[in-house]
């Protein structure tokens, strides 16, 4: 076995104990979110850590980018109900950019095969047409923007392009903003009383999201035929 393969065995094999270590530091968090009245019991877990709290909130976030069994909006919900529209946004968009970079970084070393076991590759041979057409940039915020969309698939396969970190933490997470920004305020809504307000975001979120997971092919298919076309 060659220097370069070591190092990626030990670093796969450090990845999953880094993923096993926050599992169980968070499960019981994670683990109460799917019970019975599970999001008021870990809101008032968290707002009772004080700052440990903030730690926690961006354990979720983190383990929600990377492992993606978590979803995101559970996770974006309970920062708005916790910290407010603004900083619960601010925690959860930070949270983005810690665990997108540590995806990149890692995606960097550990390449293809490593991706193959973690990620569905099916988007993959578009996002390398998309580096060919000039398109990527646009591609990538617009992919992140829409709701519905799997994202954190995406965040897999994007660093195999000659795309930037930089480049992706901008356009990713600036992408990511608006749906953050409507489930922590729809969310803030309901612990302020603002019922209907709420579930009018809500159920507006909720629908273009279900629009793209049913249209995402064909909004890739869209994506894939425009980029061509401007070469």
């Amino acid at each position: 076995m060659e220097k370069g393969d070591i190092f990626k065995f030990v670093g796969l094999i450090a990845f999953f104990a880094i993923m096993i270590s926050i599992c169980v530091l968070i499960w019981p968090y994670v683990a109460d979110l799917f019970e019975p009245g599970g999001l008021d019991r870990v809101i008032a877990d968290v707002r009772g850590a004080g700052p440990v709290g903030f730690l926690i909130l961006l354990g979720l976030q983190f383990l929600q980018v990377v492992v993606a069994f978590i979803p995101g909006e559970v996770v974006q919900i309970a920062a708005g109900m916790l910290y407010g529209p603004w900083l619960g946004a601010l925690i959860i968009l930070l949270g983005c950019v810690i665990s997108s970079a540590f995806i990149f970084a890692l995606v960097h070393k550990l390449g293809a095969p490593f991706v193959q076991n973690m990620v569905p590759t099916k988007y993959l041979e578009k996002f390398r047409a998309f580096e060919k057409s000039g398109k990527l940039n646009i591609v990538v915020l617009v992919l992140f923007l829409i709701p519905g969309l799997p994202k954190d698939t995406f965040t897999y396969l994007v660093p195999l392009t000659d795309m930037n970190m930089r480049t992706f933490l901008l356009l990713s997470n600036l992408g990511r903003i608006p749906g953050i920004l409507v489930s922590t305020y729809a969310a803030d809504g309901i612990m302020d009383g603002r019922f209907v307000e709420s579930a009018v975001l809500f159920g507006v979120a909720a629908l273009i999201a279900v629009l793209g997971i049913v249209f995402q092919k064909r909004i890739m298919k869209f994506l894939e035929k425009h980029s061509h076309r401007g070469k």
